[in-house]
C-alpha cells in the first residue's frame, strides 16, 4: 500500500512537472516567436492574439492575454469537463491558466527576424508542448478540446480538421494586418498539424494479421493489453501446404510495439504483419481519459 501512495504521488509531481513545463513552451512560443514574427496560431489563442493586435492598432490600449483567453476556454472547459474526463479537464485547466499568465509576464524575446525560421520552429516549440500536454493527461486548451471531443466520439483523427478552421482566422488576420503574415501563418499551421500527427498516436489505428499456432494464447493477450477484440481465420501456407491460424484484430497505434513484444514472448515463430488503418466503422473500444 505504501509503495503504491509512493508511485501516486511520484505520478502527480512528475506530471506536474510536465506540464508545468510545456505550460512554459508555450508562453515562450508566443513571445519569441509568435508575437515577433506577427504570426497568428489559430484556434483560441489566435482569437485572443488578434484581440490583441486589433485593439493595440485601432484602438491603442494593450490588452492582456489572460482577459481573452481564460474567457474563450469556458466553453471548451465545460464540454472537457461533461464529456472527456474531469481530471484531464482539471490538469488542462491548469496549463490554461499558467500558460496565459507567463504570457503576460515574459518579456519579448527575440531569437530571429527570419518568418519562415519563425513560422517552423514555433511550430515546432508549440506542437512539442501539445504533445507533452497529451502525454500527461492534459491539453493545451481552446480548439484541443474540441478536436479531442471530436476524436472520442468519432474515433477518427481530427486535427486537419482544427488546421482548417483555423484558416478562417487567418484569412481575417491577412485582410486587417496583410496576408504576408497570415501565409506565414498557414506554414506554422501545417508544420504543428504534421507533427502532432507524427508523434500522438491515440487516434491513429493498426491491423494487425498475426500467423501464429497460439491463436488463443495471441487473442488473450490482444484483449488483455488492449482490450480490444479479434477475429480467427483458417488459411493454408502454400510452402508447406499446411492449415495456419490468422488472428486478425485493429488497435491503437500506440499499443503496437508493447503487442508485438508479447506476441514474440509467446510465440517466437509467429508472422507479423502490421498495417495502417485510416477509418474504422463500428464498435472501436477507446480507452477513456480520466
Amino acid at each position: 500500500m505504501l509503495n503504491q501512495n509512493e508511485n501516486r504521488i511520484k505520478s502527480a509531481v512528475l506530471r506536474f512537472v510536465l506540464l508545468t513545463f510545456a505550460s512554459f513552451l508555450i508562453a515562450f512560443n508566443l513571445k519569441a516567436f509568435i508575437n515577433n514574427g506577427e504570426l497568428v496560431p489559430g484556434g483560441f489563442s489566435g482569437i485572443a492574439v488578434l484581440a490583441q493586435r486589433i485593439a493595440a492598432t485601432y484602438f491603442g490600449f494593450a490588452l492582456p492575454y489572460t482577459v481573452i483567453y481564460i474567457p474563450l476556454n469556458l466553453v471548451s472547459f465545460y464540454l472537457g469537463f461533461r464529456y472527456i474526463g474531469k481530471k484531464f479537464t482539471v490538469y488542462s485547466l491548469y496549463v490554461i491558466v499558467l500558460s496565459s499568465l507567463l504570457t503576460d509576464i515574459i518579456p519579448s524575446i527575440p531569437i530571429t527576424y527570419d518568418v519562415l525560421l519563425i513560422a517552423i520552429f514555433g511550430a515546432i516549440t508549440n506542437g512539442t508542448a501539445m504533445c507533452i500536454c497529451l502525454a500527461a493527461g492534459a491539453c493545451s486548451g481552446g480548439t484541443d478540446f474540441i478536436s479531442i471531443y471530436y476524436s472520442e466520439k468519432k474515433g477518427v483523427d481530427a486535427w486537419n480538421y482544427i488546421f482548417f478552421g483555423n484558416v478562417v482566422i487567418l484569412v481575417i488576420a491577412g485582410l486587417l494586418f496583410g496576408f504576408d503574415k497570415a501565409l506565414y501563418s498557414i506554414i506554422y499551421q501545417f508544420t504543428q498539424t504534421q507533427l502532432l500527427n507524427t508523434m500522438n498516436k491515440r487516434y491513429q489505428k493498426h491491423t494487425l494479421w498475426v500467423i501464429t499456432d497460439k491463436p488463443d494464447e495471441v487473442y488473450e493477450i490482444i484483449h488483455k493489453l488492449t482490450n480490444h477484440g479479434a477475429t480467427l481465420f483458417k488459411g493454408t501456407g502454400f510452402y508447406k501446404h499446411k492449415e495456419q491460424n490468422i488472428v486478425y484484430s485493429v488497435i491503437g497505434s500506440e499499443e503496437v510495439p508493447a503487442i508485438l513484444k508479447a506476441i514474440e514472448e509467446i510465440d517466437e515463430n509467429a508472422f507479423v504483419n502490421v498495417q495502417k488503418t485510416d477509418q474504422v466503422n463500428g464498435n472501436f473500444y477507446q480507452r477513456p481519459k480520466e
